[in-house]
């Protein structure tokens, strides 16, 4: 079993910067695959960023140049690092990770809030 919790939501004005960190703990074989998923009031969750293997990066569209995912494989962490963040970057932000066994994890999400 894994469990993964996440920090560093909050309110932040636009153009501001916010630090998410994802803490996965229990029983942790291998994180192939952590991710940064939101999702906004009446939308469906969408992905913003994934680290695989901490070696491939993948980012949404309409996050690439602002925000930066890494990950301390030491530590089982990963961040997201969001700049230059918009009103529409609001949302409910949640991090998923899933085993190289294929078994998949949620964490209970940290709310942004980016408005002035």
């Amino acid at each position: 079993q894994v469990q993964l919790v996440e920090s560093g939501g909050g309110l932040v004005q636009p153009g501001g910067s916010l630090r998410l960190t994802c803490a996965a703990s229990g029983s942790i074989s291998s994180l192939g695959f952590m991710g940064w998923y939101r999702q906004a009031p009446g939308k469906q969750r969408e992905l913003v960023a994934s680290s695989t293997n901490g070696i491939i990066t993948n980012y949404a569209d309409s996050v690439k140049g602002r925000f930066t995912i890494s990950r301390d494989n030491a530590k089982n962490m990963v961040y997201l690092q969001m700049n230059s963040l918009k009103p529409e970057d609001t949302a409910v932000y949640y991090c998923r990770a899933i085993t190289e066994s294929g078994s998949i994890y949620w964490g209970q999400g940290t709310q942004v809030t980016v408005s002035s």
